[in-house]
């Protein structure tokens, strides 16, 4: 009987192997509307494709700053983060330095997010100097540091402008019925929620003036001068000088190296239909997504690049 009973338990264990080693993978995304959302659902629905003993959740965060607080307390496995705030939670420094975020390493930097700063078409609004006496989203609460940064290095202080937090589709609908005067959205171009927004009323991107611009490539070492080419958007018919910023792919320490080499080697083997997928206007190589990540890399990354010739750096 024993032996029976033994021989029932292989044989379902056999039959059910592949579900009894399937993992989830919790991802953090940012606000529905946002790059980061669109991305970590494409991405999800790729990688589920091409390994069976993975599973995606994918999860509405907060943003940037919210996905390095939960990678670093494992309530998520993957996130994505501007990679000026990873540094600061890394290093904890900035708004970090009372609240350092570890646990987490980098995997890929993925696409340069730009800040986008939308008012109506058929407002006053042309410059950011115009944006006093306005009110204005700066993003939901945690998301806003590339807006204050904008706004204080603009001479615009709180007392000026009526700052609001605001998620992504939330701001839109208030910039489309009047309620806001501008909204400001860090993200990949042809941002889903900008787009759609473009197609209620019409509508104008600001550029950052030279001046703004000097102090705050001088501030943040992962800025660096960006341009939203004419057309990005429906009837955007000239170039938007602003601020860019890499957005990278972040995996948590408790994520096996065979499991993150295999999520990575997925990454790059489907970077073409990631961007077919996202709209993203750029189509990333490993030596690209490796520079400019100023924290240390997961193992099972580092051993994916090691393959592609390229050494970076796990410590």
């Amino acid at each position: 009987m024993k032996q029976k009973i033994g021989l029932f338990l292989c044989l379902a264990l056999l039959l059910t192997g592949c579900s009894y080693q399937t993992k989830t993978i919790r991802f953090g995304a940012a606000d529905i509307g946002g790059m980061y959302y669109t991305v970590a659902n494409a991405y999800a629905g790729l990688a589920s494709k091409e390994s069976s003993d993975l599973k995606f959740e994918v999860k509405n965060t907060a943003g940037s700053a919210a996905n390095l607080r939960l990678l670093s307390g494992n309530y998520i496995d993957l996130g994505i983060a501007q990679a000026d705030l990873v540094r600061a939670a890394y290093e904890g420094t900035g708004s970090f330095s009372d609240n350092r975020q570890q646990g987490y390493r980098a995997i890929a930097g993925l696409y340069t997010e730009a800040c986008q700063i939308v008012v109506r078409a058929d407002s006053d609004i042309r410059t950011l100097n115009d944006l006093q006496g306005k009110t204005v989203s700066i993003g939901a609460s945690e998301s806003e540091q590339n807006a204050t940064e904008i706004l204080k290095l603009s001479g615009l202080t709180s007392k000026l402008v009526h700052m609001v937090n605001l998620d992504y589709a939330d701001a839109a609908g208030k910039l489309a019925s009047g309620e806001i005067d501008a909204l400001f959205c860090t993200a990949g171009i042809r941002t889903a929620v900008i787009e759609e927004l473009a197609k209620e009323c019409d509508l104008r991107l600001l550029s950052i003036d030279d001046t703004c611009l000097e102090k705050l490539l001088a501030t943040t070492r992962e800025y660096r001068k960006y341009i939203i080419p004419a057309n990005t958007y429906s009837g955007q018919n000239k170039d938007v000088t602003t601020i860019g910023v890499k957005a990278v792919l972040l995996a948590s320490d408790d994520l096996s190296k065979e499991t993150v080499e295999k999520l990575t080697e997925t990454l790059f083997s489907h970077a073409q239909d990631l961007a077919y997928a996202t709209s993203l206007d750029a189509a990333f190589d490993e030596t690209d997504a490796s520079s400019g990540v100023t924290i240390p890399f997961h193992p099972g990354a580092a051993a994916y690049y090691a393959k592609q010739g390229i050494s970076v750096n796990t410590k």
